[in-house]
């Protein structure tokens, strides 16, 4: 077919070097550039040190402005035929002014993950109570979805989850991480040429930031006194004062900052020490260790939705006392650490290969675009979302500009 436009409408400009987040859009980028289209990035945020070079790939890049008509213009004028909205946040924001100005553009919705189920396992842990997902992030989230023609959902957790809110599969497509096969490990450091545990994550991140306190406080305590000859390497993207002043050399606890190549910092280490406490989606550092043969021992919220039913690349518990000790066993015993490597190896292969996913769902898009107007009228209830007495967001939206237009 002829070669489309397709704008990603971005949260903010991708650091794949700083988040998951960040490494998934460019997998959606350079999908669709591989698939011949001509791809556009447009975002109201600032560009950081870190931002991707997205023209170095065949990207055209535009600022644009939030809350401002000069956007809608600018739109009609690039008339895409597929709009990719970077979160729902996103969506509330441009999604009425593209239904507006491009009312036959397939319009999709990259999650990243389900928030609405992560600020419920926040709230639940900050409060001590039990989860609640009917809270007003699920109604806005939920409401964006079903405003869109297809939402891409990271995990099969939560491509459950969705249908126990009656969501139809219609709208929902299941793409994981997009991930090269592991063909070889030699190059791979052995056992004998790694030591020591590593964590990474964006500190900007609250989970990552959850996560690193109570490794400091309870994790690595105990850990360290069955393993006194070990360290606790901690490396992440916006490591602020919070995060550095938790270095204590005396307890070989470190903290490095930033990793420019992630992969390349996790190979070096024997184990990836993610106890995470609350979270959604799929975890970008547990790819990263399982493309560097690097074992994870991690909570069962950090490995929900990575495995699938296969054997986990590592360590799952919650208990403190009994994620201690099996972590320890994975250190010391080079064959179970082997095992986890090769279960790993096998999660990669088997669930994330880029060679199985990418070309069902640009098929996928293909059979939407085609019957659009029929698909749309399908998921009715998402018309209904899009009808002016429900449109919130598009009143704040005009009410922030003409305010701004009189500051």
């Amino acid at each position: 077919m002829a070669s489309r436009k397709v704008l990603f409408i971005g949260l903010v400009w991708p650091e794949p070097t700083s988040s998951a987040a960040g490494t998934r859009i460019i997998q959606l980028v350079q999908l669709f550039l591989a698939n011949g289209d001509e791809v556009h990035f447009a975002s109201a945020a600032s560009k950081s040190d870190f931002s991707f070079e997205l023209t170095a790939i065949g990207v055209i890049e535009h600022e644009i402005k939030l809350n401002d008509s000069s956007f809608n213009e600018w739109l009609a004028n690039l008339n895409p035929n597929i709009v990719v909205f970077d979160r729902f946040m996103i969506e509330e924001q441009y999604g009425w002014r593209v239904q507006q100005e491009c009312p036959n553009a397939m319009r999709i919705l990259d999650t990243e993950d389900l928030h609405f189920l992560r600020h419920a396992r926040q709230q639940s842990i900050k409060h001590s109570t039990g989860l609640d997902l009917y809270n007003d992030v699920t109604k806005r989230e939920l409401a964006s979805i079903l405003r869109c023609d297809l939402s891409l959902i990271i995990s099969q957790v939560e491509m459950d989850l969705l249908q126990t809110f009656n969501i139809s599969n219609q709208i929902l497509y299941y793409l994981p991480f997009l991930e090269q096969e592991i063909t070889t490990i030699e190059h791979w450091k052995t056992f004998e040429e790694r030591k020591d545990f590593v964590f990474i994550g964006n500190y900007l991140h609250e989970p990552n930031w959850q996560t690193l306190q109570y490794l400091k406080t309870s994790v690595w305590p105990l850990l360290r006194k069955k393993l006194p000859e070990a360290s606790l390497h901690i490396y992440g993207a916006y490591a602020t004062e919070k995060v550095t002043q938790l270095q204590n050399t005396r307890e070989k606890f470190f903290v490095h900052g930033r990793a420019e190549n992630a992969r390349e910092i996790i190979a070096q280490y024997r184990i990836l020490l993610a106890p995470l406490l609350f979270g959604a989606g799929v975890k970008g550092k547990f790819i990263d260790a399982m493309q560097t043969g690097t074992p994870i021992a991690s909570s069962v919220v950090g490995a929900e939705g990575m495995a699938n039913g296969l054997d986990w690349a590592g360590v799952i518990n919650n208990n403190l006392e009994a994620f201690v000790d099996e972590t320890l066993a994975f250190y010391q015993n080079e064959i179970q650490w082997k095992q986890a490597q090769q279960n790993g190896i096998k999660i990669i292969n088997e669930l994330y290969s880029k060679n199985k996913f990418e070309a069902p769902f640009l098929e996928r898009i293909i059979a939407i675009e085609e019957n659009l107007n029929g698909h749309q009228q399908q998921n009715f209830f998402g018309e209904i979302l899009k009808h002016q007495t429900l449109q919130s967001t598009k009143y704040m939206s005009l009410w922030i500009e003409e305010k701004n237009k009189k500051a």
